[in-house]
């Protein structure tokens, strides 16, 4: 068991770091394991992966794009004429005359990550069912795409979502793929189709109605097109979705710590309860309570990380889950806190609920202590989980990758994940504490930014109601994501066209569509019939796409305008 538990431990931490770019309020611990991440990533994808290890399949390539594509934008200045080597991947083998060129965004990380997609996965089915060379594309400032010598503040003004897409519009007008040089594959002569998931899933939505005579189609998978500063709904999720006693539990001990730090808070006095509420969570060395507040709220988080597939799903949140809604004490080394807990949670106001609250305010206790807790051993407790330093933070040099999303989200999509924005009416899943402020500690201190984004910078795409030809939209029904999506709850429902694809995947979390299984590992229960069902319709509706492309292409021939 004492194995058994460390593994999980390490397992966790691992998997807040990889599965984190989306979640803001990150620890400088989860900084600092970020920043090694990708090289970490780049090294030992064979050993992680099942099958052939894509990196040795798939070598890198790179093509040089022009750091800064708008000389007449004043917010990119000082401007420059030099260019940088974007990173791309590429698989020929399903590729016949006259097929696309489908583009996966890698998005807000390495795109090496996003290799075995070119093997199985949503990349390779519509590769080979329209006769298509599959791509992966790398992000400019991820993975080792850089386009600076650094990341300060002033090298980061060209990571902007519209220098971004103009890379991808780019790639599809310049490339020229090794061994394939007698072939012209650039657009509009040959139809490029875009896929993305998440935020990448937003940018190939806006690539599509930016660059419509560059990009034939796009796929927009969990694509959150809606820009949100205050994004409190990402627990709605979990709120409407998760097993039902998790929810109650969470929101019951969520409310009880917030009444002892809240009201300590509000009396201004060090109230004792405040300390003896971080003991018990074994958290006592951690000065700040909205830092508390934070590293105890991890694991409801968990619920974007779930996949369908085994080897790729996280366990998180269904041993969070399974920890805190538990009435029966899972930690027998906790016995000795059962007082302690009953003090605390009659002072917290839910001294008629002991009952059931004391084991699983105790089971909630020993899940932190085991998962997070334990992860820090070797450093204070303040430096492992505050998000306040600013030494830490002015740090800027070309190592410092973690500052690529944090930069995106401070200056054009929000999405802080806070407790303070759920109503006053609700219970929420995380602390009140996680306000505004305390999600924007590093827009001050990292990039001395005090305003809120601009928000317009994406939203003025279209947002929720971003709608366009060839332009898929596909969601999942339990995805923390959603309410940032065309799919979010309470919006008009949307025909479900050819043209205009609109699906939601039903029990889908964050952009399953994506990864698949090679012929031999599928099971009557995997991939799930939702799952498969969204990919037929993808592969469908991208056919019909190509025929739309082979026939405007003939009409213009036959006009006399040539080819596409």
């Amino acid at each position: 068991m004492v194995v058994l538990r460390g593994l999980l431990a390490g397992t966790l931490c691992l998997a807040q770091v990889v599965s984190g770019t989306f979640r803001t309020s990150l620890t400088i611990k989860d900084f600092r394991e970020q920043m090694t991440q990708w090289e970490v990533e780049e090294q030992i994808n064979a050993l992680a992966a099942r099958d052939v290890d894509p990196s040795t399949l798939y070598p890198a390539r790179t093509i040089s794009v022009p750091i800064d594509h708008f000389h007449n934008d004043s917010l990119y200045e000082p401007h420059t004429n030099d260019t940088f080597e974007l990173r791309y991947w590429f698989d020929p083998s399903h590729y016949k005359k006259g097929g696309p060129v489908i583009v996966l965004q890698s998005g807000e990380t390495s795109g090496v990550g996003r290799l075995p997609f070119l093997q199985k996965g949503i990349v390779a089915m519509l590769a080979q069912a329209t006769g298509g060379l599959g791509v992966i594309l790398e992000h400019r400032y991820y993975g080792k795409s850089f386009p600076t010598a650094n990341l300060s503040t002033e090298s980061l003004r060209f990571l902007t979502t519209d220098q971004s897409v103009a890379d991808m519009a780019f790639f599809a007008k310049h490339v020229v793929f090794e061994g394939l040089e007698h072939l012209d594959l650039t657009a509009p002569k040959t139809p490029y189709i875009a896929y993305g998931g998440s935020y990448a899933g937003a940018f190939v939505a806006f690539l599509r109605k930016l660059y419509p005579d560059v990009y034939w189609g796009a796929i927009c998978s969990s694509g959150v097109t809606e820009a949100i500063y205050d994004y409190w709904q990402y627990y709605e999720a979990h709120r409407l979705f998760a097993p039902h006693d998790c929810v109650v539990a969470t929101q019951k001990l969520t409310h009880a710590i917030d009444n002892i730090l809240l009201g300590a808070q509000k009396s201004g006095s060090d109230d004792q309860h405040v300390q003896r509420l971080k003991a018990v969570f074994g958290l006592g060395n951690l000065t700040r309570s909205d830092d508390f507040a934070n590293t105890v709220s991890f694991g409801i988080a968990g619920l974007q990380g779930t996949n369908w597939d085994p080897a790729e799903n996280s366990t998180d949140f269904g041993l969070y889950c399974n920890n805190v809604s538990s009435t029966t004490l899972l930690y027998p080394g906790s016995v000795g806190h059962t007082a302690e807990v009953q003090e605390l949670l009659d002072a917290a106001g839910y001294g008629d609920e002991l009952d059931t609250l004391t084991n699983q305010m105790l089971n909630y206790a020993g899940y932190v202590n085991l998962t997070t807790v334990q992860g820090c051993k070797e450093e204070t407790q303040d430096s492992c989980f505050t998000t306040y330093n600013s030494t830490f933070f002015q740090q800027d040099d070309i190592k410092q990758t973690w500052r690529a999303w944090p930069y995106q989200y401070c200056t054009e999509w929000g999405y802080l994940q806070t407790g303070s924005g759920v109503p006053a009416t609700q219970l929420p899943l995380i602390s009140r504490l996680i306000d505004l402020n305390y999600t924007s500690v590093i827009c001050r201190e990292a990039f001395n930014i005090s305003t809120p984004p601009n928000v317009e910078a994406v939203n003025k795409h279209g947002g929720f109601g971003i709608s366009y030809p060839r332009l898929a939209i596909i969601d999942g029904e339990k995805d923390p994501w959603r309410a940032a999506t065309p799919h979010a709850i309470g919006l008009p429902p949307r025909p479900n066209t050819i043209d205009e694809p609109f699906i939601l995947i039903k029990d889908g979390v964050h952009h399953w569509d994506e990864n698949g299984l090679f012929p031999n590992e599928t099971t009557p229960e995997l991939p799930p019939k939702p799952v498969k069902k969204a990919q037929r319709a993808e592969v469908e509706f991208v056919k019909a796409w190509m025929k739309e492309w082979k026939k405007a292409k003939c009409t213009k021939s036959g006009a006399g305008h040539g080819g596409h």
